[in-house]
């Protein structure tokens, strides 16, 4: 019952408990609880516990993936594909064959950082990077001028804002109306609109 315990418990690993294996195994289901856990305890069975081991190693030799035998089994398959007709499975098979060769070399690069670990020079170097990318999309202006706009709206009284606080959805919404404004009238700068 011992040794039927131990070859249960090894090649049903994962699929059946030690609980399962010991009843199965011919113990009595009231003590097989007690008894899986006595015979995995190499200070009460000793040879049992030995015994699981050379099995596991067993076990693991068999199954061991080393670079011949991986490339002989993907070999194989990629064969037995073709025979089929599948070719995507073929190509699959051979591509896996070149990687474990290392005739492909998957490069993956990760870079983090933060602002904070950046030289001053290296940060201005950014924001002239980021200006020139985006600048199609940005449409910048100066904020002095986007006040000066924005005091020039009315409010919701009729009067002309006269407060320098601008909130950001007002700084928004004034700056979409203003570009909307000039995408119909477009009108070439001239030195007197360009502020300095």
């Amino acid at each position: 019952m011992q040794k039927r315990f131990a070859e249960l418990y090894v090649y049903n690993e994962g699929r059946m408990t030690p609980y399962e294996c010991a009843k199965e195994s011919g113990y009595a289901e009231e003590s097989a609880r007690v008894r899986a856990s006595e015979l995995r305890n190499p200070k009460i069975y000793p040879l049992v516990v030995q015994y699981i081991g050379a099995l596991r190693e067993e076990v693991q030799n068999k199954y061991a993936i080393d670079f011949e035998r991986h490339i002989k089994e993907l070999a194989r398959l990629r064969e037995a594909a073709l025979k089929k007709g599948s070719f995507s499975s073929a190509v699959n098979a051979e591509v896996a064959r070149g990687k474990a060769a290392g005739l492909y070399i998957e490069q993956k690069i990760i870079k983090t950082g933060k602002l904070e670990d950046l030289t001053e020079r290296e940060l201005e170097e950014r924001m002239i990077q980021i200006i020139d990318e985006y600048s199609p999309i940005l449409n910048a202006k100066p904020i002095e001028e986007i006040k000066a706009e924005l005091k020039s709206l009315p409010n919701k009284k009729g009067k002309e804002q006269t407060s320098p606080e601008i909130t950001a959805s007002t700084q928004i919404s004034a700056t979409s109306n203003t570009h909307s404004k000039e995408e119909k009238n477009p009108k070439p700068e001239t030195p007197e609109s360009t502020p300095e």
